[in-house]
């Protein structure tokens, strides 16, 4: 699945950055499907391997969405291709996020979270690079807004973040835990942010 980026302005031209996502890998429910996670992996990673984990886990209400992300030059990395939900230059917290690959990247989330039924529970989460994608998104959703200003119009009901960061601002984590309808498991173990370990509600 393909999904064309923002628009960026450079000297008047108008430039939108088609974004080709990977294979989207799905566990079924075996039992009643009473929710729905869409699970992002780490940078370098891909969906499937992170599904048969997933479906070893003895949670038979919960449907697996493990989609693969782009592969893109990483400038971290020189400039070499990996697959990655966002661009990272440094592991500084003062270098900025790539805000155009996290809406890109939500906007993915939401895209597979479309079609679920109405009356089941929504959520995302992830693994390192997963898990920052995973809270920009519920940021995204507590804001009401992506990164450019759109309208995030999926309901998330839990996020979960394993041994990540989040992207964008260190502020905005305390506006997620004082957001109510949202269900936060974040255990934070990076090198761009001081660790943090904050069970939900």
């Amino acid at each position: 699945m393909s999904f064309t980026g923002p628009s960026m302005s450079s000297g008047g031209n108008t430039v939108r950055r088609a974004i080709e996502f990977g294979r989207t890998y799905v566990v079924r429910p075996k039992g009643k499907h009473q929710a729905t996670v869409v699970w992002l992996h780490g940078l370098g990673d891909n969906g499937s391997s992170w599904s048969q984990l997933l479906e070893t886990l003895p949670l038979p209400n919960i449907k697996w969405i493990c989609p693969t992300a782009p592969t893109r030059p990483m400038t971290i990395f020189g400039g070499f291709p990996s697959t990655a939900w966002f661009d990272v230059g440094d592991l500084s917290e003062d270098v900025p996020d790539d805000l155009e690959g996290l809406d890109a990247a939500a906007a993915h989330v939401v895209n597979l979270l479309s079609t679920e039924p109405t009356d089941i529970k929504l959520g995302v989460g992830g693994f390192s690079m997963g898990a920052a994608t995973a809270l920009y998104s519920a940021t995204c959703f507590a804001h009401g807004k992506y990164g450019n200003g759109n309208p995030y119009p999926a309901k998330l009901s839990a996020v979960v973040g394993l041994s990540g960061w989040l992207p964008c601002s260190k502020f905005d984590f305390i506006y997620l835990l004082q957001f109510e309808r949202l269900s936060i498991i974040a255990f934070f173990n990076s090198t761009r942010h001081k660790s943090y370990s904050f069970p939900g509600p």
